[in-house]
């Protein structure tokens, strides 16, 4: 299911849908960092993964993050240079809420 919450907010294997929830945090994304989308942000994450189907498969799944994944070695990387915990926005609370079926924590 964490697939298909992800296509069915914008992010899918054509491009990211115009008007759609990830429109909305692509544009956000960019703003705050000065017009581009950054490597490794959520939107590239979740578009990555919207075009693969790999959502799952990297360790954002229903149950929450697996452990050893690629989800939690971006959520230790964010916690550590957070001082300890995971921001509300980030990449891994941004890519688990949408994976769930939320709007992305932001």
């Amino acid at each position: 299911m964490s697939d298909q919450n992800v296509r069915n907010a914008g992010f899918t294997p054509s491009g990211i849908t115009g008007g759609s929830l990830a429109s909305s945090l692509m544009s956000r994304e960019a703003r705050a960092s000065g017009g581009g989308v950054p490597s490794g942000g959520p939107t590239s994450t979740l578009q990555e993964m919207g075009a693969k189907g790999t959502t799952h498969s990297s360790g954002y799944t229903s149950s929450g993050i697996s452990g050893g994944s690629r989800a939690s070695d971006t959520m230790s990387k964010e916690a550590s240079a957070h001082g300890g915990g995971v921001p509300r926005g980030g990449t891994t609370s941004t890519v688990q809420s949408i994976s769930m079926g939320g709007k992305g924590g932001r």
